[in-house]
């Protein structure tokens, strides 16, 4: 099977669509094709990804009724209305044909929360993450080294992130690289515990006031926040929540 092959049939591949002869045919070639690897391992992260429920809005219960009812209350003074003579430009006829269901469906969109600027860098971390579990993209500078790891930012970015060699503690440093959050380049330094991966981000903050450490679970992540020293701190992993907080009450003592 060619790459050209096992690509055009990736997206059935992931689904489950695939007779058994032509799955077989898709996975042999992903087992010695590294670059079609690295294509299956970023689609599948991809629909990981979006499978996050905070990328979806579901409305209050009774919403629906609420909006119907309240657009039928609105349509009892478009008599009175019409006789006074709708604001230029205006068309009742244009909302009041609209179905029901629609008109609802737009409100559902207006008055729809907006997500938090921390829900919002949430999605980005996990996404970060599980990009740097791809073969390849774990650290730019693969190293145990803190006196190796830290210079190596040097010149990369506007700010000299802290790196601490935790190897004692059971936590061993194993390299850092570029990454982008938020609108802006950050380090990504990398930690192991017993083969779980933890990748703590790192920046600037914004404002000097430190910020108590936060708690949150994304698509089986956890995933904690932390402001302190002028800096921004997310340290992200599927390793147990108790034991991540044991690596952030290292990384910040």
């Amino acid at each position: 099977m060619t790459c050209q092959e096992a690509r055009s049939l990736l997206h059935a591949f992931l689904d489950d669509e695939l007779d058994l002869t032509h799955s077989l045919d898709v996975q042999r070639h992903l087992d010695t094709c590294p670059a079609c690897a690295r294509e299956h391992s970023a689609q599948r992260a991809l629909r990981t990804a979006l499978r996050d429920e905070a990328l979806y809005f579901r409305p209050p219960e009774g919403f629906t009724t609420r909006a119907q009812a309240a657009l039928r209350a609105s349509a009892e003074p478009v008599g009175a209305a019409a006789r006074a003579g709708p604001p230029s430009g205006f068309s009742w006829t244009r909302w009041l044909w609209l179905p029901a269901g629609a008109l609802a469906g737009v409100l559902a969109v207006l008055v729809a929360p907006r997500q938090s600027a921390d829900d919002l860098l949430a999605q980005e971390v996990v996404a970060s993450h599980i990009r740097s579990l791809m073969p390849g993209h774990l650290a730019d500078v693969p190293s145990s080294d803190q006196h190796t790891v830290k210079p190596w930012f040097n010149g990369r970015l506007d700010f000299s992130p802290p790196v601490k060699d935790l190897a004692d503690e059971g936590f061993p440093l194993t390299g850092g690289r570029l990454d982008y959050l938020g609108g802006r380049p950050i380090a990504a330094l990398v930690y192991e515990r017993r083969q779980h991966i933890i990748n703590l981000m790192v920046w600037p903050a914004s404002r000097d006031m430190d910020r108590p450490l936060t708690v949150a679970t994304r698509q089986g992540y956890h995933l904690l926040h932390w402001t302190q020293g002028g800096m921004n701190y997310w340290a992200v992993s599927d390793l147990k929540e108790d034991e991540l907080k044991q690596f952030v009450r290292l990384v910040s003592p």
